[in-house]
């Protein structure tokens, strides 16, 4: 009777149906009529893998099971319900088949299969997209740790996935059927070659991805500040350094982990120095110039302890597996669940108010989702709290906006005390008003007073530091990424690149575009040139040379925008990427043309030519909105593209206006 109950509530389980090309049609039925009906639904596949032994664990469904009674099967599976998300559903089901409850970085999602089968005489029709994912252990779980759900499995085994593979192949009747020559071979495929241990050849690799980087030692001469931002200094970096371990975790749920396991095993061999070496470079498992490709595998990842996922074992300290991460890079980073996509987040959205929408998409929150926590068994008090009081900022029973300030208060709190104590000790008015409110934004979340302390900063000591750019956010544009530049103001510099800035309204005026579609006034951009002595944060892979902040509109539209330059970092660049390259490709004739200063012009007109052109739009339907917000993950490569052709433009324009010609002169030191 118990099997029979168990089976109506699971045909009355109801279920997305899909398009033939698995989008969502609106429409959810129950179970039993999907599977009656042939309609196309979302499932999960999720299998455990034994590093050690080389073995996957296979269940034996229930012999009450409506499809492949009594066979061999997948670890743990189940159907994805109307509303649920596929990460939740991997982890409900492992936990409700087998006992065991895992966090988000042990599944590692590798691919996307469509299962198209008609089985028990016609009456079971099987149009099934399934998320497959693997989780890597390092060894066995015993079977004394199991908590099966009698109703689905009746038992488990593992088997050494090269047999399991041939069993398929041949069509063994005891075990449920799956082509391992068509797609399901990805599975195969992938365990194969992630323990094909061919260090010399990774190790070969590696190394040609550092080479491609020239290291280069910065000086920068401190004699200019004074004892009192000397030592404020050492605060400010020692805030910078928080940041940097912030930002971690906002590229990748697991990326701190990761870090410090390859830190932490760097010094075994070679290989782990360069994995080490050129992870340090990237701050993620993903290359930055090859297209985000990863250069580790989970194979690489770290190891974590469970001692509570299973059921108690005598004699078994715990559940040990391996960090997992995406061969592709999450489009969301760590700002969104990794298995929300933008369809869910907008029909989302149309249930919020205006204000929880703003929230939403403001660029200091992430999103989380509230089944994420009542999955997760170990959840620590505070983070009970900070779940309560997110709670309100979203009418939602999925997902739910996070502050800042309470996502990261545990990095936010200490880098506040920090700029706290930074600015006690500086002698610089303006700085000092700077880290008292950036410190203060830390706690509560409101950036508006201390992005306009930034621009009024005035100090020989030079300090960039918060959530600033939104690149890692690939899915939207919307969130922010820490980070922090520390510098000594080169005043000569500074008031060369003056006369830049001071004619950002000329070149708004003239822009090629119709009148509606510009900016009004716009105020002269503060130019700030430095030398860098630290960078912390969202700075990875190739350097930047110069930042033109900040992006929240409110401020672009009343003030403008400032810029910095760093000159160290692009006497750098130009010194071993732009001469090496220019000698090879330049006519000797005319490399008498290439020269620093031009180098330079060139990036100040590009920074400039950020903060002109449209910010605030009108929709067609009269809504005010703004650029960024439109184009979402499109506006970075957008912004970054109109910014390079309108700095070309701003170039010629000035030389036109015999403007540019004194700028240049200034620059080199010439009179005019």
């Amino acid at each position: 009777m118990a099997q029979e109950a168990t089976r109506h509530s699971q045909d009355d389980e109801l279920l997305d149906v899909l398009t033939k090309t698995g989008e969502k049609t609106g429409v959810s039925k129950p179970r039993g009529l999907v599977h009656r009906d042939g309609d196309y639904h979302r499932a999960v596949h999720v299998w455990i893998y034994s590093e050690s032994t080389r073995e996957l664990l296979l269940q034996r469904r229930a012999d009450c099971k409506d499809s492949w009674p009594g066979l061999w099967d997948i670890s743990s599976a189940g159907h994805i319900s109307a509303g649920d998300s596929s990460l939740i559903t991997a982890r409900r089901e492992l936990h409700e088949e087998l006992g065991i409850s895992l966090p988000n970085d042990a599944f590692e999602l590798i691919f996307v299969f469509l299962q198209e089968c008609v089985i028990n005489d016609g009456k079971f029709i099987n149009n099934e997209y399934n998320d497959v994912y693997l989780v890597t252990t390092l060894s066995p779980i015993p079977q004394e740790a199991f908590n099966l759900q009698e109703t689905e499995v009746s038992s488990v085994k593992y088997i050494f996935w090269a047999d399991y593979k041939s069993l398929l192949a041949n069509n063994d009747e005891q075990y449920v059927p799956y082509d391992v020559s068509g797609q399901y071979s990805i599975l195969f495929d992938v365990i194969e070659q992630r323990y094909k241990e061919d260090i010399e050849s990774r190790s070969l690799d590696l190394q040609k991805k550092l080479n491609r980087y020239a290291p280069v030692h910065l000086d920068a001469e401190l004699n200019g500040l004074s004892n009192a931002d000397k030592a404020a200094l050492r605060l400010i970096i020692k805030a910078s350094m928080i940041l940097e371990d912030l930002f971690y975790e906002q590229v990748w749920c697991g990326n701190l982990s990761l870090r410090d396991w390859l830190k932490e095993q760097s010094s075994t061999s070679d290989f782990s120095r360069l994995k080490w070496m050129y992870y340090s470079i990237n701050k993620s498992p993903w290359s930055c110039i090859d297209e985000n490709k990863a250069f580790l595998t989970t194979a690489d990842s770290a190891i974590k302890l469970l001692e509570n996922s299973t059921r108690t074992t005598a004699g078994w300290k715990g559940l040990e597996y391996k960090v997992a991460f995406p061969l592709l890079k999450p489009p969301g980073a760590n700002f969104y669940p990794p298995d929300m996509d933008k369809m869910e987040f907008e029909k989302w959205m149309i249930g919020l108010t205006e204000s929880e929408q703003k929230a939403a998409t403001g660029f200091f929150s992430v999103i989380r989702r509230h089944e994420d926590s009542d999955l997760d068994l170990s959840i620590k008090e505070s983070d009970a709290d900070k779940l309560s009081e997110s709670t309100q900022l979203s009418n939602s029973n999925g997902l739910f906006v996070v502050p800042y300030s309470l996502e990261y208060s545990e990095f936010l709190g200490k880098a506040a005390e920090l700029l706290h104590s930074a600015a006690k000790r500086t002698d610089s008015s303006s700085l000092k008003k700077l880290l008292k409110t950036k410190a203060d934004a830390f706690l509560s979340n409101d950036y508006y007073e201390s992005d306009v302390a930034w621009m009024e900063l005035d100090s020989k000591l030079d300090v960039t530091i918060g959530p600033y750019e939104t690149y890692e956010d690939v899915l939207f544009g919307y969130k922010a990424t820490f980070e922090a530049f520390v510098g000594i103001r080169d005043d000569v510099a500074t008031s060369q690149v003056k006369l830049f800035g001071d004619h950002l309204q000329l070149l708004q005026q003239n822009l090629p575009l119709d009148d509606i579609d510009k900016t009004g006034d716009v105020v002269a951009a503060p130019i700030r040139v430095l030398n860098l002595i630290y960078n912390a944060g969202d700075v990875k892979g190739p350097q930047t040379v110069a930042f033109n902040l900040p992006n929240d509109e409110r401020i672009v539209n009343e003030r403008g925008t400032s810029m910095v330059m760093l000159k160290n970092i692009s006497q750098a660049k130009f010194k071993h990427i732009l001469q090496p390259i220019a000698n090879i490709c330049i006519n000797a004739e005319q490399k008498k043309y290439i020269d620093f200063e031009s180098f330079f012009t060139h990036t100040i007109c590009h920074e400039c030519c950020h903060g002109i052109g449209p910010h605030t739009i009108y929709l067609p339907s009269g809504q005010q909105s703004t650029v960024r917000l439109e184009l979402q993950e499109l506006y970075s490569a957008l912004e970054e593209a109109k910014a390079d052709i309108v700095g070309l433009w701003a170039l010629r324009f000035l030389i036109n206006q015999f403007v540019h010609g004194a700028a240049l002169c200034k620059l080199r030191g010439c009179s005019v």
